[in-house]
Order: structure tokens, then C-alpha cells, then sequence
């Protein structure tokens, strides 16, 4: 799949894992979190329903449920490292499952890679010999899985997604490398958008996107990544209404949409005019409705 295609017609990224499987009754906390998904043949039969409800949505990317695969994670659980490639090779297994029952095997599956530590504390990121043995292993995981890519996600400093790109390199594999911003375009660590966005690209990633950010702010960042970017670019805004709730903090509930799914298709179709993205997705609170209003939106402006 060309990630921009040249019908004008971004790439479509999948919604929401986490939040789906909430809205579907399964407790998202620690220190299972979306792993959960992942123990028992019942829970990963609500997760590949997830996948398939995003196929049958558009979706042309698929995300595993890898998010929090990584050894510390492992560790909180009590497992041992067996436990890593286990968990890998079942949340790709059900992904694959997924798409082979929606017989969409032109669909590409995406291994997520997300901080070691937390999303939201930019604070808590180790030395880089620790990222760099716990990335590797993950990697290593990944691209053993048969994963198409892997999604570097939610990365809050520019210096642990250097670090997660060089070991999905290392492995073998391509990666995308999408980043969680603050207001003006910065990362949580209060790094420039545009600063960590140049750095990866320069060091092979094939997209470079934004995530888990509101729509007002994932707008700005998409025009710095326009500005600051030679290849793709792409947003997977958050898109839900957390009512006051500080960002980070955690409540095992389904919280209201921000914004209705005809309202997201309209946001995106001006990010398009306006900007130009060439992957679309929706992170938490993005049900398969948004990203099916994103599939039946009319092409952008001038599109052949």
C-alpha cells in the first residue's frame, strides 16, 4: 500500500482498541490494561470483533493489540519473558484472524510500540541503554509476528522514538512514528514538535504522525509536520470529551465523544484542503463510526 496514494485519499489508520474494548464490557486498567484482551479465548473474541467492526469501517491499517506488550509490562504482571512473545504472537495472531474473516487480505497490520514507561510522563523515560534493550526485544517480537509495520505511538520525547525507530529497524522492519503533543505544537516533554518530527525522518521513518491529542491541537501539529516533513504525515486525534479530566488520568469508564462521527469527517476533510495528510486514523474515544463517516466522506477538493 502506497501510504500516499495518489488518488489524494489518505490512508485510512484504524479508530480506538482500548476504548472499544471498554464499550464492549471489558475492564481497561492496571496492570493488565488492553492486555487483557489477550487472556482467554472469550476476551480475544471480543478483540478481534474490535478489529473486524475497523475493517468493516474502512479501515486499511489494523492495529494489534501491542500496545502495552513491552518487559516492564511483563514484569507487573508477573510473568516471565516467555510472556513477551506469547502476548505478541497472540495479539498479531488475532488481528490476522480478524482480517482473514473480513476477507480483506489487502488490509495491513500494524504492531503498536508505545513508551516503556507512561504515555503522559515524559519524566519517567529511562537511560537509553534501558529503551534500547527493552525496544529491541520488542521489535524483534514484532517483526517475528509478521507484522506489516510497526506504529511507534504516543512517544512523548523525541529521544526514546530514536531510539524505538533504530531497534524496528534493526529488526528488519519499517516503522511509522507518531508522536503525543501538547499546546503549540510541542511534545509533553516540551520539545518542538517540528525538531523531533525532522529527527525521525531523518532517521528512516516512513510516516511521521501525531496522536492522542485533541482536535484543535492534532490541527496545529499537522501543519507543523506539513512544514517540517518531507514524506507522509498523519494524525489519530483523541476524540474524547473528558469533561475536565486531566490528561493521563485514567477512569475505567466509556466517556461521550467529543465530537460526532459527520462532524470528525468534516474536521478531516479541511485538514485535507488545507494542510494535506496522508494517513487518518482516530485514537481513544474513535469509534469504527467515525472512521466509517471518514471512509464515505466525499474526496477532498481537487482530488482526481
Amino acid at each position: 500500500m502506497t501510504v500516499r496514494p495518489t488518488t489524494g485519499e489518505p490512508v485510512r489508520l484504524d479508530g480506538a482498541t482500548a476504548t472499544e474494548l471498554q464499550r464492549a464490557g471489558l475492564p481497561v486498567r492496571a496492570p493488565w490494561w488492553s492486555t487483557l484482551a489477550l487472556n482467554g479465548e472469550g476476551h480475544r473474541r471480543l478483540l478481534r470483533e474490535v478489529h473486524e467492526r475497523h475493517i468493516a469501517a474502512g479501515a486499511q491499517v489494523i492495529t494489534a493489540n501491542t500496545f502495552r506488550c513491552n518487559p516492564r509490562a511483563l514484569r507487573r504482571l508477573g510473568l516471565d519473558s516467555a510472556g513477551l512473545g506469547w502476548m505478541v504472537h497472540a495479539a498479531v495472531g488475532v488481528a490476522r484472524a480478524a482480517r482473514s474473516a473480513a476477507k480483506a487480505e489487502d488490509v495491513l497490520i500494524a504492531g503498536a510500540m508505545a513508551p516503556v514507561e507512561d504515555c503522559y510522563r515524559p519524566d519517567l523515560v529511562p537511560p537509553d541503554e534501558e529503551l534500547r534493550a527493552e525496544h529491541r526485544r520488542l521489535a524483534a517480537e514484532l517483526v517475528g509476528a509478521g507484522v506489516d509495520l510497526v506504529l511507534v505511538e504516543t512517544m512523548n520525547r523525541a529521544r526514546e522514538a530514536r531510539v524505538a525507530l533504530e531497534q524496528v529497524r534493526a529488526a528488519g522492519g519499517r516503522a511509522w512514528v507518531s508522536f503525543v503533543c501538547a499546546d503549540g505544537a510541542r511534545l509533553l516533554s516540551g520539545e518542538p514538535l517540528a525538531d523531533a518530527a525532522r529527527a525521525v525522518e531523518r532517521d528512516g521513518a516512513a510516516a511521521t504522525l501525531v496522536n492522542c491529542a485533541s482536535l484543535d491541537d492534532t490541527e496545529t501539529a499537522l501543519r507543523v509536520l506539513r512544514d517540517a516533513c518531507d514524506g507522509p504525515v498523519g494524525v489519530a486525534p483523541n476524540l474524547e470529551d473528558r469533561g475536565g479530566i486531566p490528561r493521563g488520568r485514567h477512569v475505567d469508564r466509556v466517556l461521550p465523544a467529543a465530537v460526532t462521527p459527520e462532524r470528525f469527517a468534516e474536521r478531516v476533510a479541511r485538514w485535507r484542503e488545507e494542510s494535506g495528510v496522508d494517513i487518518v486514523g482516530g485514537c481513544c474515544g474513535a469509534t469504527p463510526a467515525h472512521m466509517a463517516a471518514l471512509h464515505h466522506a466525499p474526496a477532498a477538493p481537487g482530488a482526481q
